[in-house]
C-alpha cells in the first residue's frame, strides 16, 4: 500500500513547533494507523515514511522504534517492518484482555462513578437509539460510551492499560457495527451495564460488560471469516 500524503501538514504547523520532531512522527503514524489509513500489512520502510511525513529519517527511526514497542508495527522477515497483522490466536488474547479490564472497569464504576458520570453513560446509551442504520455514528457514539465508563471507574492504572489496549484493537479495522443485528444487540447490552451501574450493583456490571464483549468477540470472528472468505 502506498504511503499517501497526510493532511493537515505535520511538520510545518507553525504551533506544533515546540513538540520533538520524533514524537510528531510517533503521533503521525499512529495516528494514521487507529485510523485506518495505514492499514496491517502496509510496509514502513523509513525513507517512504519520512517523505510521507515531510521530515528526516532519525524522527521516524525512532517514532517507528516506539511504535514497535507498542505492538503497533512489526518485523515481518520477508517484507521489513510492516503495521501489525493480527492472526486469530491475536484477536482472541486482545478481547480475553479485553473482557477482564472492561468488566473490571464496569464494577469499579458501579463503585465509584459521580452521578453526573451515571447520567452521561445514561445519554450516550440513549443516543445510540436515536442514531438509526449508521455504522460509523454508531461507532463514534460507541467510543465515547466506552470512554465514559472508563473514566468512571477513577482507576489511574486501569485506565492506562485500556488505553494501551485500544491502540492495539484499531488494529482490527473497521467497526462490528456494520453487522446486520449486532448494533441493535449492543445498544441492549449497553443499557445493561447502565442499568447496572444506576444500581451501584457492581457484580451485574462487570457481568453485563464481559457478556457484551464476549457478544463482540463473537461479531468480530464474524468479521474477519467473512473478510477471508
Amino acid at each position: 500500500m502506498a504511503l499517501e500524503q497526510p493532511s493537515p501538514p505535520t511538520f510545518q504547523t507553525p504551533e506544533k513547533a515546540a513538540i520533538p520532531r520524533g514524537e510528531l512522527a510517533y503521533r503521525q503514524i499512529r495516528d494514521a494507523i487507529q485510523s485506518g489509513r495505514l492499514t496491517p500489512g502496509t510496509r514502513m520502510r523509513e525513507v517512504e515514511v519520512a517523505q510521507w511525513l515531510g521530515t528526516s529519517r532519525t524522527p521516524v527511526r525512532e517514532a517507528l522504534g516506539r511504535l514497535l514497542n507498542d505492538g503497533l508495527v512489526a518485523n515481518d522477515p520477508n517484507r521489513g517492518m510492516i503495521v501489525t497483522e493480527l492472526d486469530h490466536q491475536m484477536v482472541d488474547e486482545l478481547y480475553v484482555m479485553r473482557e477482564v479490564l472492561e468488566g473490571t472497569a464496569a464494577g469499579l464504576a458501579a463503585r465509584n462513578a459521580t452521578e453526573s458520570e451515571i447520567a452521561m453513560l445514561r445519554r450516550l446509551a440513549e443516543k445510540d437509539r436515536t442514531i438509526g442504520d449508521n455504522p460509523a455514528e454508531l461507532s463514534s457514539n460507541n467510543k465515547s460510551f466506552h470512554d465514559t465508563l472508563y473514566q468512571s471507574a477513577h482507576n489511574r492504572y486501569l485506565l492506562k492499560t485500556l488505553s494501551t489496549l485500544r491502540e492495539s484493537m484499531a488494529l482490527l479495522g473497521h467497526t462490528t457495527l456494520a453487522l446486520p443485528g449486532r448494533s441493535s444487540t449492543a445498544i441492549n447490552e449497553h443499557e445493561e451495564i447502565v442499568s447496572a451501574i444506576e444500581k451501584r450493583d457492581a457484580e451485574a456490571a462487570e457481568a453485563a460488560a464481559r457478556s457484551h464483549i464476549r457478544a463482540a468477540y463473537k461479531a468480530r470472528m464474524k468479521v474477519l471469516f467473512e473478510e477471508k472468505g
